[in-house]
């Protein structure tokens, strides 16, 4: 991937491209989503992606452009808090709070207290949308 993205774009365009860390660093609102074929359709594959810089077919162990790698809580921010914001709908949504729509996933471990290679073993064990229980293992 990051070979095939080199070629296409060259070595100096390409620290240009998914620039997470620089964004967060100037004071943006990083917002991530699973926008396929743009990012991985599972979002706890685009949370490992961030956060390792690692593609997901293993082809770069140490990261793709690592100076951009972000946070696992930065991570989850760019999925919840700060796409309710991009779609105005923070107010509804993107946190848990009294009065907010109650969407939500339960996965088998903390994110935040694994190594961030494991985040892809991750598994969802509870959805819930809307305040119901729409999946559970």
């Amino acid at each position: 991937m990051r070979l095939r993205l080199t070629i296409r774009f060259g070595s100096e365009r390409i620290k240009t491209t998914y620039v997470f860390r620089s964004l967060i660093d100037a004071g943006a609102k990083l917002v991530l989503g699973s926008d396929w074929l743009v990012a991985p359709p599972m979002p706890l594959e685009g949370i490992y992606a961030a956060v390792t810089r690692r593609t997901l077919d293993d082809k770069n162990p140490e990261g793709w452009v690592p100076e951009q790698r972000i946070s696992v809580e930065e991570a989850l921010q760019g999925y919840t808090v700060n796409a309710a914001y991009a779609s105005f709908e923070e107010d509804i949504k993107g946190s848990l709070e009294p009065g907010k729509l109650a969407d939500l996933i339960n996965i088998d471990r903390d994110l935040t207290a694994i190594p961030p290679e494991q985040i892809r073993e991750a598994k969802v064990i509870l959805t819930v949308v809307g305040g119901k229980v729409v999946y559970e293992e």
